[in-house]
């Protein structure tokens, strides 16, 4: 895996918003990786092969609201985490931006949505139990974030 390219598991039956949050994935990497402009990777990433589905209004909320927003939402994330930010695994870290971005940002998609497409970014471009973590904290961070939409489930 370069710092240019990451690579999922291929699937057939991706919505076009699934499809945003791999693309942004893969632009947060490289923007955690190469420090570059968002409007370089931006640019790289619609180039990508497949870019064409993906619902780009998402994408692009996703990428340049992580990256605008990135020191408030790593505070979201720093309490909840055994290990500090710069320790997480890029592709970790990423989906922990996208979940966070979401959860706050995105009340129109259920706290359950948000954590396991998080979960499900980890499991294909992450490593073996990567997943398992992103959960756990998202989690926590739903409880806090979310408390009204979660209480009102049960």
């Amino acid at each position: 895996m370069t710092s240019k390219q990451i690579h999922a598991n291929p699937s057939k039956s991706r919505s076009p918003r699934h499809r945003a949050r791999e693309f942004a994935l893969q632009g947060l990497y490289q923007w955690l990786l190469n420090n570059e402009d968002s409007g370089v990777i931006d640019a790289h990433i619609r180039q990508a092969h497949g870019f064409d589905k993906a619902d780009r209004e998402h994408f692009d909320a996703l990428l340049h609201g992580a990256i605008k927003q990135s020191i408030q939402l790593r505070e979201e994330i720093a309490p909840l985490i055994d290990r500090t930010i710069a320790e997480l695994s890029p592709i970790e870290h990423a989906a922990l931006l996208i979940g966070a971005y979401e959860l706050k940002h995105h009340i129109e998609i259920p706290y359950r949505v948000v954590i396991n497409e998080a979960v499900e970014l980890t499991k294909s471009f992450g490593g073996l139990d990567g997943h398992k973590y992103v959960n756990g904290v998202l989690d926590k961070l739903a409880a806090r974030l979310r408390a009204t939409e979660i209480s009102a489930g049960k």
